[in-house]
């Protein structure tokens, strides 16, 4: 009986452990009803003792709609790779009827309840990779560049800056001619990234392809520009004839193309050690 009781603890033990370092669920964010979660995937094996890079990131949809779900499988990857990666909830027009600063004040909590629980989540809160596509990636290079749109019932002592950006067809210009100027207007001064990159903006890698309806390229090379001219590392990859969303899992070349270069990105700044690229699928 005995022996019976300590193997069926083992096994509960062993199924705890895996949960533990496959994926879960975490609450990080309540607005009167609506709840925003985060989707954790760990590396497998983590050690208690380590603490490993963090990873969040934002789907796209224009601040309009979009899923989690879109980052599933770079998030598994990179996951595999070491880091411990975070699928974003935010607030959209068209679930919850709120404007692109709602999801930029999202983003900011996001990024600050995983740094408030690096312990919890075993990770480095000095390597933390703020990623997406499209308005995603907006919101990946807003949390880093912007200064306003934080919540109120944020703690504002805990850092939203992320330490370094992976960003897919961002739309990183909100200006007059730029994606969203209806809706953002004049605040675009404050909100849009391109126009207010300062010194010491994180090291950031920018995917982008040539036949991109949404962001021009010349768009991307001027961020670029501006980037470097206050010091900051801009690495521009251009996909020649993709369209807007081209590395999304369904283009499967792509997405294997753009993972493996942010690897290498990654691998550049130390954050992933440098082995040979683990098969991407």
């Amino acid at each position: 009986m005995r022996l019976k009781l300590f193997f069926a603890l083992m096994i509960g033990t062993l199924i705890s452990t895996q949960i533990c370092n496959s994926q879960e669920e975490i609450l990080y964010k309540k607005v009167d009803t609506t709840q925003l979660f985060l989707e954790v995937h760990y590396p497998p094996n983590m050690k208690s003792t380590e603490t490993y890079p963090a990873m969040v990131f934002f789907f796209g949809g224009g601040w309009v709609g979009g899923k989690r779900s879109q980052f599933l499988h770079q998030a598994q990857y990179f996951a595999k790779r070491g880091i411990v990666c975070f699928l974003a909830d935010y607030r959209t027009s068209k679930i919850n009827g709120t404007t692109p600063f709602e999801s930029l004040k999202d983003a900011k909590s996001a990024i600050r309840f995983i740094r408030k629980n690096a312990t919890k989540f075993n990770i480095d809160g000095n390597k933390l990779i703020a990623s997406g596509g499209s308005a995603g990636g907006h919101l990946a290079a807003a949390t880093a560049l912007i200064e306003g749109y934080n919540d109120s019932a944020d703690d504002a002592s805990i850092d939203c800056i992320p330490n370094a950006l992976v960003l897919f067809n961002p739309v990183v210009d909100n200006g007059p001619g730029g994606y969203g100027y209806e809706r953002i207007g004049d605040e675009y001064k404050s909100f849009s990234p391109l126009h207010n990159i300062e010194k010491d903006a994180p090291p950031t890698i920018l995917f982008l392809g040539t036949k991109d309806h949404l962001v021009p390229v010349v768009t991307a090379e001027y961020y670029k520009i501006v980037m470097e001219k206050v010091e900051s590392r801009c690495d521009l990859k251009l996909y020649e004839g993709e369209g807007h969303g081209f590395f999304n899992y369904a283009n499967l070349k792509a997405y294997k193309n753009t993972v493996s270069e942010a690897d290498q990105f990654l691998v550049s700044l130390g954050y992933l050690n440098k082995e040979p690229v683990i098969n991407i699928d």
